[in-house]
C-alpha cells in the first residue's frame, strides 16, 4: 500500500522563522507582540509547573505523574483557541490546558496525592478532572456536544487523548457516534509518538489524521510543536464546530520529551537519537528564537517571565504539601449526584468495620 505523503500545518520553523500559509496565517493575524509574549510565558510556566510536579512524585508526596513537557505547544496553543463557554475534555496529561482554563497550580495535585478524587470543579473552568481510562473520555465529550446541540448552545466541546487512544475501541464509537448525530466534537489528537513503549507505527500504518476520513468527518495534520499553527488549527476547528458543521480531527505532532508516567523508564524502549532531534524542535525554544529574531523581548522580558514560572511552581509546590489527608469515609463522596442508596449501605457499613477497631475514636469515623 502506498501511504500519501502528508504535510503538517507549520507557521514558525524550530529556527524561529514564520511560514506563511494562506489557509491558516490569517486565522492568527490578532497575534501580535503582546500574544506572543503571552503565549511565551505560558509555554515557560507549564513546563516549570511540570518540572516541579514530577520533582514532588520523586520525592515521594506525589503518587504519580504524567509529565508534558515537549507537549507544551499543542496544549497550549489548543486551550487558548477556546472560548469561555467551550468545554474540555481531558485524559491524564494535560496540564497546561488546565493552566490556561483558569486551574490554580494549587489544585493540580490532588488527585495524584491520593488526596481526593478529582482536583477542581469542572463547573468554574468548563473542564473535566484528569482521566486514566484511556480513550472513556471521548465517548464523554461526544454526549456532552450532542447534549449542546440539542440544547441550540452555539459551543465547541474539545477531547484531548494520544495516539494510543486511537487503538481503543472507545474512541472509534465516539468518532462514529459524533459524525452521526452531527456532534460539534474536536477530537485533538496528540501524537507524541509512543503509546508508552508502543510507537505509532505498530499502531497504523497511516497518519492518525486519515483515520477521521473513514468516518466522515474533516482532519488536519499540525506541527504541534508550533504554538502559533496550533493556536490557528484549533480556532478554525472550534469553529467549525460551534457553526454546527459537526465534528472535526486535529491530530498535533509531537514528541513526549519524558516517560510515560514517572513509573516508566523511555530508556528501555527508544533511541537516544530520537530523542536528540526531537529536542532540536523544542517548543519553548521555537518561540524564543522567533521573539528574539523579531526583537521583541529584551533580557527584562524573561527574567519576569522566570519570575511568574517560579512562583506558580511554588505555589503547586505549597498547595501539594498542604493538602490534608482525606477522612477515610470522603472516599463515598460525590460518586453519584445525589444521594444513593448503595452508597448509603456501603459508607454505613465501612464506618462500622472502622469502629470495630479499639484504638479507633468512634467521632472521627461518623
Amino acid at each position: 500500500m502506498v501511504v500519501p505523503k502528508t504535510y503538517p500545518v507549520q507557521l514558525i520553523q524550530p529556527d524561529g522563522q514564520r511560514v506563511h500559509n494562506p489557509a491558516y496565517s490569517a486565522s492568527v493575524a490578532d497575534i501580535g507582540p503582546a500574544q506572543l509574549r503571552d503565549l511565551y510565558r505560558d509555554l515557560v510556566v507549564v513546563r516549570r509547573l511540570d518540572a516541579e510536579a514530577t520533582a514532588l512524585q520523586r520525592q515521594g508526596e506525589l503518587g504519580l505523574w504524567a509529565p508534558m513537557t515537549g507537549q507544551e505547544a499543542a496544549q497550549v496553543g489548543s486551550a487558548r483557541a477556546l472560548d469561555a463557554d467551550d468545554y474540555v475534555f481531558t485524559s491524564y496529561r494535560e496540564h497546561a490546558v488546565a493552566w490556561c482554563r483558569g486551574v490554580d497550580p494549587a489544585d493540580m495535585t490532588a488527585l495524584w496525592r491520593g488526596c481526593a478524587h478529582s482536583g477542581w470543579n469542572p463547573a468554574d473552568v468548563n473542564m473535566t478532572n484528569p482521566a486514566i481510562v484511556v480513550g472513556a473520555q471521548g465517548l464523554h465529550a461526544t454526549g456532552y456536544a450532542m447534549g449542546a446541540k440539542l440544547d441550540g448552545a452555539d459551543i465547541a466541546t474539545i477531547v484531548y487523548f494520544g495516539d494510543g487512544a486511537t487503538s481503543e475501541g472507545d474512541m472509534s464509537e465516539a468518532l462514529g457516534f459524533a459524525v452521526a448525530w452531527g456532534a460539534g466534537v474536536v477530537f485533538f489528537c496528540q501524537n507524541n509518538h509512543w503509546a508508552i513503549s508502543a510507537p505509532t507505527q505498530v499502531q497504523s500504518p497511516v497518519p492518525l489524521a486519515q483515520r477521521a476520513a473513514g468516518f466522515g468527518m474533516p482532519a488536519v495534520q499540525v506541527d504541534g510543536n508550533d504554538v502559533l499553527a496550533v493556536l490557528a488549527v484549533t480556532r478554525q476547528a472550534a469553529r467549525h464546530a460551534r457553526e454546527g458543521s459537526g465534528p472535526f480531527f486535529v491530530e498535533a505532532l509531537t514528541y513526549r520529551m519524558g516517560p510515560h508516567t514517572t513509573s516508566d523508564d523511555p530508556g528501555r524502549y527508544r533511541a537516544p537519537a530520537d530523542l536528540e532531534a526531537w529536542k532540536a524542535r523544542d517548543p519553548v525554544d521555537r518561540l524564543r528564537r522567533l521573539l528574539e529574531r523579531e526583537s521583541l523581548v529584551d533580557a527584562a522580558f524573561f527574567d519576569d517571565v522566570d519570575s511568574a514560572a517560579g512562583d506558580a511552581a511554588m505555589r503547586l509546590r505549597r498547595g501539594t504539601l498542604e493538602l490534608p489527608d482525606p477522612h477515610p469515609l470522603t472516599m463515598f463522596d460525590h460518586v453519584y449526584a445525589t444521594e444513593h442508596s448503595l452508597i448509603a449501605r456501603e459508607r454505613a457499613g465501612y464506618a462500622g468495620y472502622l469502629a470495630s477497631f479499639t484504638d479507633t475514636d468512634e467521632e472521627a469515623v461518623r
